[in-house]
């Protein structure tokens, strides 16, 4: 009876394929936006394909929210589903943020320490990709998975360093002389920290679900 009940129950492995499937378009996001960050007459459709992925992105976290309500069996904790999800969607909106702030200003050149922060939000991005199927098999993959997650933290503070140096230098370049392009540079630096913090909260997801899991 129990093997009858049990077969009857909803499957989990939804949940998984949707969270790597939402991994992949962090990964496609922050391609677009390392392209972006290179300046040029292509930045228009790189900032294009960020809200594109922001939207697919989107679709699967809607999906995941709905298949938690409707399942009777989750492979973890509902609240650490939706938290997780929501983590790595707020990854991804903070990307198109990025794009918005880039369109608006129609901002073609970017400064290289800005092409470096580009770097940290594709490696972060990855290494979340690579991350994620593990949660499928935490016992068998859990110290991968804070290998992981520490490297994230890692890229973050990289990342951290890097929009301090880019302020000190755009302030140096132009603080006193040309307060717009300082005002608008401080943004997009603002927004690039913003997106690897975001994927530092993904890595305090992570880890939270193996803790309370293994």
């Amino acid at each position: 009876m129990l093997g009858l009940f049990r077969r009857l129950m909803p499957k989990e492995e939804g949940f998984f394929d949707l969270f790597e499937r939402h991994s992949r378009t962090l990964v496609a996001g922050a391609e677009a936006m390392q392209g972006l960050l290179e300046g040029g007459d292509r930045v228009p459709s790189f900032c294009e394909e960020i809200v594109r992925r922001e939207n697919e992105a989107d679709d699967i976290t809607r999906e995941v929210l709905l298949t938690v309500r409707r399942s009777f069996i989750t492979p973890f904790d509902r609240g650490d589903i939706k938290d997780l999800i929501q983590s790595m969607d707020d990854a991804i909106d903070q990307m198109n943020k990025t794009a918005k702030a880039i369109t608006l200003y129609e901002v073609r050149t970017f400064d290289p320490l800005m092409r470096e922060m580009g770097v940290t939000v594709l490696e972060a991005a990855k290494l979340t990709a690579e991350a994620i199927p593990l949660l499928s098999s935490i016992s068998k993959h859990q110290t991968r998975i804070g290998e992981l997650t520490e490297k994230i933290t890692r890229v973050e503070g990289r990342s951290d360093d890097l929009h301090d140096a880019g302020l000190k230098k755009l302030f140096q370049e132009c603080g006193r002389t040309n307060a717009m392009e300082y005002f608008i540079g401080a943004e997009i630096y603002g927004h690039l920290e913003d997106v690897v913090d975001r994927f530092e909260d993904v890595a305090n997801e992570i880890s939270g679900i193996v803790i309370e899991n293994v």
